[in-house]
């Protein structure tokens, strides 16, 4: 498929404003759009104006996104500026122009009453909106539809058999419409919000076993299927990240955290053989613990954004319960570090096609984040926060040792510098609502753990956790 080229028409705002939109930008970019912005196109010496009129213009520009806030309304009204200009070009292209699927008006921010910022020009016209953290997934995936012209809702021909009747029907979650009621519920504070995040999670875990594979007989190329699941299952990730949003911004954590926590345990027995398969190879349902496993680095990442610390804190310190452990052919309690697990596919998958990758995990992990609302930083953030929680629980579980290896931190130099959350913790106060999530009353809790990682009794790879921890200047103000 070809790369389609696409101009990006916005006002310089603010700094943040323009970060922003660059931002959205790169991870356009990085979806395979041939982006044009003036911060990267438009060089010293250049006429402004014939670039602008060419990229709206030219035939082989095939998309003109409007990045819509206060200031690029106001200009575009009173024709001021760049934008000014650009608007008498865009408007007179619009009502000109027979295709009416050139231009789209993405919306940054809107005003006090919820309203869109939009151009009088635009204001009859559809646009997507983008100004909310717990929706930017979703319609992030609306806007690259409509660059690629690849839109959800495609009318079908008349006259042929409906292909449902005679193949087997494409693997689907049934969650969409679950999910979208549960997320106007909690925003609009809606009685039965919590009733329908239960709704949402039980459609999940009842309908997840679709998405397993047939046993591989040890099949050589058998990695394949698993990519190709995990890729399909992706709408379906987007959607659980804007619940886990959602719920974070809006719900009642006195609530939420026990109902996360009973999904991600209602999911571990699906992560492993079911009863009536005898004979499995390691690898048969690697493409299911792959998918749990990112979903729980994408819930603790959307926790610790919002600095829902109560609702981390049972996360990551109660445990979990698991029905005939195959580990001891028993019941047993286990900690967080059932989600993640060594997965032979991509390993042989690693040795298939001779790929020269630390880790072929934390690639998928970094490639396939664009466009969720939560960074790359934030999933290492909650990928080191993690691993921290689970060596303080070895160090004195004599029956498991560390259980937690933070894949996606091969993409963090051993130099770096502390991580966001441990930087916020040099206050005193906000170390101390966030202890719990470590399960841990005070700094001097830690001693032991930066002991045993300097005396290498604890493995921290690539973690760093003297610095990542900022250990010397935790709670060193008030």
């Amino acid at each position: 498929m070809e790369s389609p080229k696409v101009f990006v028409s916005y006002s310089w705002s603010t700094p943040e404003h323009e970060e922003w939109v660059l931002n959205l930008s790169t991870e356009l970019r990085e979806s395979g759009v041939d982006i044009i912005l003036d911060k990267w196109d438009l060089k010293e010496g250049h006429d402004s104006n014939a670039f602008m009129e060419r990229m709206v213009t030219d035939s082989s520009v095939k998309k003109v996104i409007i990045v819509c806030d206060e200031s690029y309304a106001n200009k575009a009204d009173k024709r001021s500026g760049g934008v000014g200009t650009e608007t008498q070009i865009i408007s007179s292209e619009i009502y000109s122009s027979v295709d009416q699927d050139k231009f789209v008006a993405v919306i940054a921010e809107k005003d006090a009453d919820g309203s869109a910022h939009l151009p009088t020009y635009y204001k009859s016209r559809i646009y997507i909106d983008l100004s909310y953290d717990e929706l930017y997934a979703k319609n992030f995936e609306q806007l690259l539809r409509w660059i690629f012209n690849k839109p959800v809702n495609i009318k079908p021909g008349l006259g042929k058999i409906p292909s449902f009747l005679s193949e087997e029907p494409a693997k689907s979650l049934g969650t969409s419409a679950i999910s979208r009621r549960c997320i106007e519920a909690y925003r609009n504070s809606k009685p039965h919000a919590h009733g329908a995040l239960k709704e949402y999670f039980q459609t999940f875990q009842d309908n997840f076993e679709r998405f397993r594979l047939e046993p591989s007989g040890g099949h050589r190329e058998f990695d394949d299927a698993v990519i190709e699941s995990i890729q399909s299952f992706i709408p379906y990730r987007n959607e659980a990240i804007e619940v886990f949003l959602t719920v974070a911004n809006y719900g009642d954590t006195e609530n939420i955290g026990e109902d996360i926590h009973h999904f991600f345990e209602q999911l571990i027995p699906k992560m492993g053989r079911p009863e009536n398969v005898n004979q499995c190879h390691l690898w048969d349902w690697d493409n299911l613990k792959y998918i749990v496993h990112e979903l729980f680095l994408y819930c603790v990442a959307a926790l610790v954004k919002e600095q829902k610390f109560d609702v981390l804190a049972i996360l990551l310190q109660q445990r979990y319960f698991i029905s005939k452990d195959e580990d001891y052919g028993r019941n047993t309690m286990r900690g967080f570090g059932v989600f993640r697990n060594h997965l032979e596919a991509f390993e042989h998958r690693k040795n298939r096609l001779k790929l020269n990758r630390k880790s072929v995990h934390a690639d998928l992990i970094k490639e396939f984040s664009t466009g969720t609302g939560i960074t790359f930083d934030y999933i290492m953030q909650a990928d080191f926060l993690l691993f921290i929680a689970d060596s303080i629980r070895a160090l004195s579980d004599q029956e498991w040792g560390q259980e937690w290896w933070p894949e996606t931190l091969i993409y963090r130099s051993y130099g770096s510098n502390t991580y966001e959350l441990f930087a916020r913790a040099e206050s005193k106060a906000f170390f101390d609502r966030f202890k719990y999530c470590l399960g841990i009353e005070s700094k001097d809790d830690l001693t032991p753990l930066i002991e045993s990682f300097k005396s290498r009794q604890l493995h921290s790879s690539n973690a760093n956790p003297v610095v990542g921890l900022n250990f010397d200047k935790l709670c060193s103000r008030p």
